[in-house]
């Protein structure tokens, strides 16, 4: 009977640990998404020139030095310097067939104060993108959070989302901007992001309207909840999850998503 007992014992122990060797193989075969990193030149953010403040002046009314198209060698047609500003022109006048797509300053930024004004057409939609990857056949926003720049008065994104967190200066599609201080489509907003050490804050018109911690559960979470979930977009949750990459940096971007937008007073404080 003890004998018996012990066969059986030892059986049970078998299966067990056959089940648990067959589950854990399961978990090892499961792979992350595959992507590809583009190698493009990056510019010696040393080579420009610092404002009153410190800051790095990314942009200064004359020159698009520094500047090109995701993924990209050149800066796209539809992007150009406008009266002083930067601007990205729907229908940019002479053009038969203009170049869009997005536009980074190509610096790899770690920790850093980001500020500049810009104004959007009525019904316009636009963003801010860092600690971004160059991502082969990939958006920009695969990897790189957004601060939502958009017309809150007239773009229908205002009223979708949750508790209007894609209006502007909000974590696009994750946290509302609050209080909602933007002004209207035409008009001059000042919007800085503060990026140190993980942690994120966005300002609009001067006041603190978002902050969040990257690299943590809470930041996770918020991935969960949004259209880059790890079920509906795979390779988002992977690269938002590790935004920065292991490095933590990355480059700094604006959106042509088909609006008029105009860009001033572009700089980078490195912190």
């Amino acid at each position: 009977m003890k004998r018996n007992f012990a066969f059986i014992l030892i059986g049970a122990i078998g299966l067990t640990f056959s089940a648990c060797a067959s589950k854990n193989s399961t978990v090892s075969k499961q792979t992350s998404p595959a992507y590809e990193l583009n190698n493009l030149s990056k510019v010696n953010i040393k080579e420009f020139k610092k404002n009153s403040q410190g800051a790095y002046v990314l942009f200064d009314g004359s020159s698009l030095k520094g500047w090109r198209g995701y993924n990209k060698d050149h800066v796209p047609s539809k992007w150009s310097i406008d009266k002083g500003m930067l601007k990205f022109s729907k229908n940019p006048g002479g053009a038969q067939k203009a170049e869009g797509g997005d536009l980074i300053f190509a610096h790899d930024f770690k920790n850093f104060e980001l500020e500049f004004e810009w104004k959007i057409s009525k019904a316009g939609n636009s963003g801010v993108f860092f600690l971004a990857k160059e991502v082969k056949g990939q958006p920009i926003y695969v990897s790189s959070p957004e601060y939502q720049l958009l017309d809150n008065q007239n773009h229908p994104d205002a009223k979708m989302g949750v508790d209007g967190n894609r209006k502007s200066a909000s974590l696009y599609d994750m946290i509302p901007a609050k209080p909602q201080n933007s002004f209207p489509a035409g008009e001059w907003n000042r919007a800085k992001i503060v990026v140190n050490k993980g942690k994120v804050t966005h300002f609009q018109n001067d006041e603190k309207v978002v902050e969040y911690q990257l690299w943590t559960p809470e930041w996770t979470q918020l991935l969960q909840a949004s259209k880059f979930s790890q079920a509906k977009w795979p390779l988002a949750f992977e690269l938002l999850n590790n935004v920065g990459g292991k490095s933590k940096s990355g480059v700094i971007g604006f959106q042509d998503h088909g609006d008029d937008v105009w860009l001033k007073n572009i700089t980078v404080k490195v912190l």
